[in-house]
C-alpha cells in the first residue's frame, strides 16, 4: 500500500514553502506515489504549473488549497489578528477539487477569500463553503483547524460540534478528520481523540504530513526562508519557527510508520486520490463576445471593418512599393486565415478599444511586436505601419501551421492608459476584466543579502560578497563562482561566505512576492472567476492568480496595455505647439526622408530621442552615418545584447561604409539581404530565405525561425534535414543547401522582429523630427515627462542649455505644473521642484486663477 500527500505547500505559499513543483514531481514519481496534492496557503498560484509538472512525471495531480475559515462571517472584520504569527480570527481547512465542478468551485472559494473575506488573510466562511461544496473533498487540517484546535484546547464537545457541522455541509464521504505527527506534543495528544471522535460521528481519518520543503536536509534553509519572510534573524528568540525538521516530503514507508497504529488513515489517502479526476482543460478559446450590429455575426462584421479600412488606407495617395491589387490579395488571405483560426472576435475587441482611444484623443503607438506585419491590423487601424512597404510577414505574427492566440500588445499614452482599461471594464463588465499577476523571485544577489542578514553577518561583508556575483538574468549562485574568481576565493577562505552561498542556492529562484503585472489584462466572456482565481495584492489591486503564460494557455484573451512615456512626450509637444502658434501638426504624415533629421542621428545629438540615446548607440550612429529610415530600423534591431556580443553590429557598420563587402552564397540571398548589406538582421529574413531557397511555406519558415532561436539541437537537426531536402527539390546541390543553412543559423539566433523594429524606429524618427523642428516644445514636454526621475531631468536640462535654449527659474506667478514654452525660452515647471507636492501646486494655480498674480 502506497501513500498520497494531501497536505503540501510549494514555493507559492510565499516565503513559507520552499518546494519547487518540478523537483517535487520528480521525487513523488521516484517514491512510487501515484498522486500528490498542492495545498498552498489561501491561494492557487501554482496549481497549473504543479499540475503540468506532475502529469509530465506520470503522477496524478490533486489541486487544492489550505483555506482560512473565518470564525463567524467572512464579512466580519472585527477582532485583532497578528499577521506574523497567523493567529486570530480564522481556522485552517484543506479543500481539494475532486472533479471539474469541484475545481470551478474551488476557484470561486479562493477568489471570494480575497474579494469578499480578506482581513490580513483571504478568509471564507461556512456559508460560502455550503454554496460551493459540490465536487469538493475537505480535510480538517492541522492544529489550526477548528476540530484540532478545540481538541488540543480540551474542548471535546466543541470539536464534535464542528465535525458534525462540516459533515452536514459536505457529507460523510467528503469530510475527513486529519491527523498529523511531526513530534509536536499537541498533535500526538489529539490523534487518539480524533480517532474516537471519528467513530462517534461517523467520519474517517486521513493521515498527512504538513510538507513545506522537499528534503529533510532543507529544514535549515527553510528556517532562513521564514526569517526572510518575517523580517527576523536566527538570533531572534521571538521569530516564527517550526517545531522540528520533520516537515519534508516523506516516502510511503515513512508515513506508514508514522501512522502504524492507524493504517486506515494511510489507506484513505489512496482512496481519496482514486476519487480525484480533474481535467484542468486548457483546450479551446474563451474570447469575449463582441457586440456586433444587427444582421452581422462576428466574422462578417470583422470582414466589413477590415475591407472598408483598407479602402480608406489606399485612398490616401502616396508612393507605394506595390499596386493596390497586392494589398487586396494579402488582405483576403489574412482574413481567411484569421477566420479559420477563430479570431475575428479578437480583432474586433482590439479594434474597438483602439478606436475608443483615438476618438478620445488618447495617443496610441503605431504598433508593437509582430502584429505590425498584418495588413488586416493596418486596415483596421490597430497598427499604423504599411506592412507591404517594409516587406513584413503576416505569418511571423499569426502562423496558420500552429494555432495559438494572437498577441497584439498596444502602447498608449502613459497618463491616459487607465482610461482605455476602464472603457474595456465598462464594455465587457467589471467581473469579466482583470489585470494579471506577476511573481517576483529571489535573485542571486538579493538572496545572498537576505541570507546574510538572517545569519546576522556584518552588512559590509555581505555587501562585498553580493557585489562579487556577476550581474544578469542568467546568473545563478551555482555558476557564479566559475565566472567570479573573487567569489570563489571568498568561499574558499571564509566558511561563513560558503555557508551563505550554499543556503542561498537552495532558496534562489523561489517566488518571493506577488504583484500586478505592469500591462497585462485578461478579458473573458463570463466572470473571470469562471476560469481563473482572483487575488488581492498588497496595494488592494484585484488580479488573476495565474500569470500571463498560464492565462494564455487556458485560451483566455490577454492583452498588454502598455503605457509609453514617449507617446505622452510627443502628444504634449504637439499640444504645446498648437497652444503657442495655433499650428496643428499631423505627426503621422511627416516625411521620413528629411536630411536635417538624419544629420541629428549622424552627429549623435540624440538625447531624448526614443531608443537612440545610449552612449553605445550614439557611437554606432556616428560611425555608421544613417541616411535613410531603413538604417534606423536596422540599428533598432541590431543594438541588442546578443547581436552586439556576436559582432553583428560592427560587421554591419563595416559593410555599410564599404570597408567590408557583402558575400551572397546564391542570388536568392542577395534579393533578401541587400537591404541589410548581407547581414541577417531580422527574423523575417530567415523566413524569407526558408521560402525562397527551401520552398517552405511561410508557416513552416516561421517554425524554422523559432527552432533556430531556441538553440534546440534535436529540433535544429530536424529542420536542417527538412531545409536541405527542400532546397534540393528547388534545384540547389545538397552541399550548397547545407552551407546556406549553416550561414543563416548563427544570425538567426540573434535576429530581431522587423515589424517591431519598424514601429519603434518610427517613434524614434518622430521624436527626432520634433527635436529638430520644435526644439523648445519637445524639450519642455520631455522634461515634464521626467519630473519623477531627477537624474534624467538634470540630463535633459543640460541638453536644453547646450541647444541654446534658456530655462527660466521657477516663478510663482509664471510657472505651471509642467515645463512650459515662454517666447524663446522654457519656464521651469513647479512639478519638478523638490518637496513641492501636487496638491500644493494645484492650490497655487487655483489661487492664481481666482485672484490673479501674487504680490507678496
Amino acid at each position: 500500500m502506497s501513500f498520497v500527500h494531501l497536505h503540501l505547500h510549494t514555493e507559492y505559499s510565499l516565503l513559507d514553502g520552499a518546494t519547487r513543483p518540478e523537483q517535487l514531481a520528480k521525487k513523488i514519481a521516484q517514491l512510487g506515489m501515484p498522486a500528490c496534492a498542492i495545498t498552498d496557503h489561501g491561494n492557487m498560484f501554482g496549481a497549473v504549473e504543479f499540475s503540468n509538472a506532475m502529469r509530465a512525471a506520470g503522477v496524478k495531480p490533486i489541486i487544492g488549497c489550505e483555506m482560512y475559515v473565518a470564525y463567524g462571517s467572512r464579512f466580519d472584520k472585527a477582532g485583532v489578528e497578528d499577521q506574523a504569527a497567523d493567529a486570530g480570527s480564522n481556522n485552517h481547512l484543506i479543500v481539494l477539487a475532486a472533479n471539474d465542478t469541484g475545481y470551478r468551485n474551488l476557484v470561486k472559494l479562493v477568489s471570494a477569500g480575497y474579494t469578499e473575506g480578506y482581513y490580513y488573510k483571504p478568509r471564507i466562511d461556512k456559508e460560502l463553503l455550503r454554496e460551493y461544496r459540490d465536487g469538493l473533498i475537505v480535510l480538517s487540517s492541522c492544529l489550526k483547524g477548528e476540530v484540532s484546535q478545540n481538541l488540543a484546547g480540551g474542548n471535546y464537545a466543541k470539536a464534535k460540534d464542528a465535525a458534525l457541522q462540516y459533515k452536514e455541509i459536505l457529507g460523510a464521504d467528503n469530510f475527513f478528520l486529519e491527523i498529523q505527527d511531526h513530534g509536536i506534543p499537541d498533535q500526538q495528544k489529539i490523534v487518539p481523540m480524533m480517532a474516537r471522535l471519528g467513530e462517534e460521528v461517523g467520519l474517517q481519518l486521513v493521515g498527512t504530513n504538513d510538507s513545506h520543503y522537499l528534503e529533510k536536509s532543507d529544514a535549515f534553509a527553510h528556517e532562513v526562508l521564514l526569517c526572510i519572510g518575517t523580517g527576523k534573524t536566527l538570533g531572534d528568540d521571538r521569530r516564527m519557527k517550526f517545531f522540528s525538521d520533520d516537515f519534508y516530503v516523506k516516502g510511503p514507508e515513512e508515513m506508514r510508520r508514522v501512522f502504524s497504529a492507524y493504517p486506515q488513515a494511510v489507506e484513505n489517502t489512496m482512496r481519496i486520490a482514486e476519487r480525484i479526476n480533474v481535467k484542468l482543460d486548457t483546450n479551446g478559446l474563451h474570447l469575449p463576445k463582441f457586440p456586433v450590429p444587427q444582421g452581422f455575426d462576428a466574422a462578417a462584421y470583422f470582414e466589413k471593418i477590415a475591407r472598408e479600412g483598407l479602402k480608406k488606407r489606399l485612398e490616401k495617395k502616396k508612393p507605394r512599393k506595390y499596386e493596390p491589387q497586392a494589398y487586396s490579395e494579402r488582405l483576403e488571405k489574412e482574413i481567411e486565415i484569421i477566420k479559420g483560426m477563430g479570431f475575428p472576435g479578437y480583432f474586433l475587441v482590439v479594434w474597438d478599444f483602439i478606436k475608443f482611444a483615438k476618438d478620445n484623443g488618447i495617443p496610441v503607438g503605431p504598433g508593437r511586436g509582430s502584429a505590425a506585419g498584418s495588413v488586416v491590423a493596418w486596415s483596421m487601424e490597430i497598427t499604423d505601419i504599411d506592412p507591404l512597404d517594409y516587406d513584413l510577414l503576416f505569418e511571423r505574427f499569426l502562423n496558420p501551421e500552429r494555432i495559438s492566440m494572437p498577441d497584439i500588445d498596444i502602447d498608449f499614452c502613459m497618463n491616459r492608459r487607465g482610461e482605455v482599461i476602464e472603457y474595456v471594464r465598462r464594455k465587457y463588465g467589471q467581473d469579466n476584466v482583470a489585470q494579471i499577476i506577476t511573481f517576483g523571485t529571489m535573485a542571486a544577489r538579493s538572496v545572498v543579502r537576505d541570507v546574510g542578514r538572517v545569519l546576522g553577518l556584518p552588512y559590509g561583508l555581505v555587501d562585498r560578497v553580493a557585489k562579487t556575483i556577476p550581474a544578469g538574468p542568467e546568473v545563478t549562485l551555482d555558476s557564479a563562482p566559475d565566472d567570479s574568481p573573487a567569489l570563489a576565493d571568498a568561499m574558499k577562505n571564509d566558511k561563513e561566505v560558503a555557508r551563505v552561498i550554499e543556503i542561498g542556492s537552495k532558496l534562489e529562484g523561489l517566488a518571493r512576492h506577488a504583484g500586478m503585472h505592469a500591462a497585462g489584462v485578461v478579458i473573458t466572456p463570463e466572470p473571470v472567476t469562471n476560469y481563473v482565481p482572483l487575488y488581492r495584492t498588497t496595494r488592494d489591486e484585484i488580479v488573476t492568480q495565474y500569470d500571463m503564460r498560464v492565462v494564455e494557455k487556458m485560451g483566455l484573451l490577454k492583452i498588454d496595455f502598455l503605457g509609453l512615456r514617449t507617446l505622452t512626450v510627443i502628444d504634449d509637444a504637439i499640444k504645446s505647439v498648437h497652444a503657442e502658434t495655433g499650428e496643428k501638426i499631423d505627426i503621422t504624415s511627416i516625411p521620413l526622408d528629411e536630411p536635417e533629421v538624419y544629420r541629428l542621428f549622424q552627429e549623435g545629438r540624440t538625447k531624448g530621442v526614443f531608443q537612440f540615446e545610449s552612449g553605445g548607440m550614439v557611437d554606432v550612429l556616428r560611425r555608421a552615418k544613417p541616411t535613410k529610415f531603413e538604417d534606423l530600423v536596422a540599428f533598432n534591431a541590431l543594438y541588442r545584447p546578443g547581436a552586439l556580443d556576436a559582432g553583428m553590429v560592427d560587421e554591419y557598420v563595416r559593410r555599410k561604409n564599404g570597408v567590408s563587402k557583402p558575400k551572397y552564397l546564391v542570388p536568392a540571398l542577395k534579393e533578401i539581404l541587400e537591404e541589410t548589406y548581407g547581414v541577417i538582421v531580422y527574423q523575417e529574413q530567415v523566413m524569407q530565405i526558408g521560402r525562397a531557397v527551401a520552398g517552405f511555406s511561410l508557416g513552416d519558415a516561421d517554425l524554422l525561425r523559432k527552432a533556430m532561436g531556441k538553440k534546440d539541437k534535436a529540433m535544429m537537426e530536424k529542420q536542417r534535414d527538412k531545409f536541405v531536402t527542400g532546397a534540393a527539390a528547388n534545384g540547389y546541390p545538397k552541399q550548397k543547401a547545407a552551407e546556406i543553412f549553416d550561414f543563416i543559423e548563427p544570425f538567426a539566433r540573434y535576429g530581431f522582429t522587423k515589424a517591431h523594429a519598424v514601429t519603434y524606429a518610427l517613434i524614434a524618427y518622430r521624436t527626432a523630427w520634433l527635436k529638430i523642428h520644435y526644439p523648445r516644445h519637445f524639450m519642455a514636454a520631455l522634461m515634464t515627462s521626467e519630473m519623477d526621475r531627477t537624474e534624467q531631468e538634470v540630463k535633459f536640462i543640460n541638453e536644453t542649455a547646450q541647444m541654446g535654449i534658456e530655462i527660466l527659474p521657477p516663478d510663482i506667478n509664471e510657472s505651471n505644473y509642467s515645463f512650459t514654452v515662454v517666447a524663446p525660452n522654457i519656464r521651469f515647471g513647479l512639478g519638478a521642484v523638490k518637496g513641492v507636492g501636487h496638491s500644493a501646486i494645484e492650490s497655487i494655480l487655483e489661487a492664481r486663477r481666482r485672484i490673479g498674480r501674487f504680490t507678496s
